[in-house]
């Protein structure tokens, strides 16, 4: 179960004053966490709906009831589900229920391991992560990753990326997305989630986790941040946006972007090689 580190616990030295004493070792506490707790299922019997249901305790051991509300994506809780191929994606926002139990049904396709990311936005704290896992029951085909491709064509919509030449870890960069619909006209980007889009970044073997935004006018506070790094998109016109990438190692990254026009939410991948 993936944890957040708090804040480690003070303690005080006592120190003997013989000469035949040997001064006290300190015991240190465990530092204190947020965790999941209650995560159910662990295993599913076959591909298809599945409802995920989790509680996050404080350090306090209480339950987390309070998040983060307003305009723009940064707000309670996003929950994303990934195979560990990164071959399937589901990225929700469920509403908190009473006692800060959280529920959402979710399809899962294929059999195999599943990684569960809870991206949380308490009140009165930074953002965190956690994690769980769970197996869908079948044999496990694991997919290996397509080399980059400037173009995917995703329900007849298709979206073009105009990448850097290198990326590299902890350096914002920017792609500019150029989408189109399945007519051949640029496709407008609606709100979904809080943003005009939503560029989710999962490293292929350690699922390492990266998410930044792209914003418009009525889609504020999406700037990501990494360390001292920030990186915020920008849609720059019908059919066309700039994607902010600021991840924080090297390796093959698989990029899911994510955006929702005409009422229609369109999921394009593509992999990165990061140095």
């Amino acid at each position: 179960m993936g944890r957040f580190l708090l804040a480690c616990c003070a303690v005080a030295l006592l120190v003997g004053c013989s000469s035949s004493s040997r001064p006290s070792v300190p015991t240190i506490a465990p530092a204190r966490t947020y965790e999941l707790a209650g995560f159910t299922p662990m295993r599913v019997v076959r591909p298809g709906p599945v409802r995920i249901a989790f509680t996050i305790r404080q350090p306090s051991g209480a339950a987390l009831t309070r998040y983060r509300t307003g305009a723009g994506p940064h707000t309670r809780v996003h929950v994303i589900v990934v195979r560990r191929d990164l071959s399937v994606i589901v990225h929700r926002h469920p509403r908190v229920g009473p006692g800060g139990r959280i529920t959402e049904t979710v399809d899962l396709p294929q059999p195999g391991p599943y990684r569960v990311l809870v991206d949380a936005y308490p009140l009165a704290a930074r953002n965190f992560q956690l994690h769980a896992d769970l197996r869908v029951a079948g044999r496990y085909r694991p997919r290996q990753l397509s080399a980059f491709a400037p173009v995917e064509t995703v329900d007849g919509y298709r979206v073009s990326l105009t990448a850097p030449k290198t990326l590299h870890a902890i350096e914002p960069a920017f792609f500019v997305a150029r989408v189109t619909d399945p007519q051949g006209r640029p496709a407008p980007f609606t709100p979904w989630f809080g943003a005009l889009a939503h560029a989710i970044f999962f490293r292929s073997g350690s699922l390492d986790y990266f998410h930044t935004h792209v914003c418009g006018p009525a889609t504020p506070g999406c700037t990501s941040v990494l360390g001292g790094a920030k990186v915020v998109g920008r849609a720059t016109k019908p059919g066309e946006a700039r994607v902010g990438v600021l991840l924080p190692v090297a390796g093959t990254w698989r990029l899911f972007l994510q955006f929702q026009s005409r009422g229609r939410v369109v999921t394009a991948p593509f992999t990165l090689r990061v140095r």
